[in-house]
């Protein structure tokens, strides 16, 4: 079984591609290799992030149930 990573390191992950994209010191097949783990890496923070929002949402009540602010 892998460990996942964390959230933040995954965000550190994406912004040193990005970094190096912007540099333009990176050779074509290179760039599109860092581009598409820079977009695998988006999704996961993307969903992350959206698992977190759903767990925010939900408070619990009084008798024990939770119950959505949305």
């Amino acid at each position: 079984m892998s460990k996942q990573k964390k959230f933040e390191e995954n965000l550190a992950d994406l912004e040193q591609i990005v970094t190096r994209l912007e540099s333009g010191d990176v050779a074509l097949e290179d760039a599109i290799a860092e581009f598409q783990k820079g977009m695998k890496l988006s999704k996961e923070l993307q969903e992350t992030l959206q698992q977190a929002e759903k767990t925010l949402v939900k408070v619990m009540q009084a008798d024990g149930t939770e119950t959505d602010m949305e």
